[in-house]
């Protein structure tokens, strides 16, 4: 198994936030940007508002876990800063749920184009 590159800087996570594109569902958000390296970086948070520590360590687990699924299974292209948001429901979710929904985000997020802004 491959090792995971991790964000670690405020400011990468500030980049996909704000110049990146995203998808939603109940249960977890995912960011995508083009990086201009030869790797994909991961980057998972878990607000506080979600619950106590507990609640969040188990949020990122999952998160991590459906990741390594999905990266075993859908091969997409190297060079992207990935960021994972998880939601209220991420922690009662299940790993292989939340890797169904991270796959179809991720398949979109890949394949589609970028909307032309109106104006």
């Amino acid at each position: 198994m491959r090792s995971m590159v991790t964000l670690k800087l405020n400011k990468e996570f500030k980049r996909a936030y704000y110049r990146g594109r995203f998808r939603s569902s109940p249960v977890l958000t995912s960011y995508l940007i083009p990086n201009g390296r030869g790797i994909n970086r991961v980057g998972i948070t878990t607000p506080k508002k979600m619950g106590n520590a507990v609640a969040r360590s188990r949020a990122r687990r999952v998160i991590r876990a459906a990741y390594v699924s999905v990266r075993e299974r859908l091969s997409f292209p190297q060079g992207y800063d990935l960021v994972f948001v998880a939601r209220d429901k991420t922690p009662a979710a299940k790993s292989t749920d939340l890797a169904r929904v991270m796959e179809k985000q991720l398949y979109a997020l890949i394949h589609d184009k970028p909307r032309k802004k109106k104006g």
